[in-house]
């Protein structure tokens, strides 16, 4: 049986693999990969049990802050992030809560990375007395 291509506009066999197709490999990075690993999976855990399921910078009303108690939407964010520090990849200093809307602006810039570092040494000493 014969079909129309899609990529070179010709007439092949329904089996023929046409020369004009693209190839289309999906590339890994070993942050990728990072990412399912057991030991991401259990600090993540841990650290959402230590900020409480629950934005660190909405908490602490910065930011343009729209709900002071947001846990919709909670990322674990790598202040220094995977690719410039590996091996701070695991590090409870390098780690945060934060909704989607923080964490964006945390990843533009738009929220130092000082002023993350001076929440999760807060956070940490409240962490430790409880």
């Amino acid at each position: 049986m014969l079909k129309s291509c899609s990529y070179c506009s010709g007439i092949h066999d329904r089996t023929h693999v046409c020369s004009s197709k693209p190839n289309r490999m999906k590339t890994t990075t070993y942050i990728d990969k990072f990412r399912w690993t057991r030991a991401w999976q259990k600090k993540r855990k841990q650290i959402n049990e230590r900020d409480k399921h629950m934005c660190q910078v909405c908490i602490r009303e910065r930011n343009n802050t729209q709900l002071k108690y947001n846990y919709i939407n909670i990322e674990v964010h790598h202040i220094e992030s995977v690719a410039n520090d590996w091996n701070k990849r695991l590090d409870d200093d390098n780690l945060i809560c934060l909704c989607s809307y923080h964490h964006k602006m945390s990843e533009g810039g738009e929220i130092s990375k000082d002023e993350l570092s001076s929440i999760v040494q807060d956070q940490q000493a409240r962490f430790k007395l409880s």
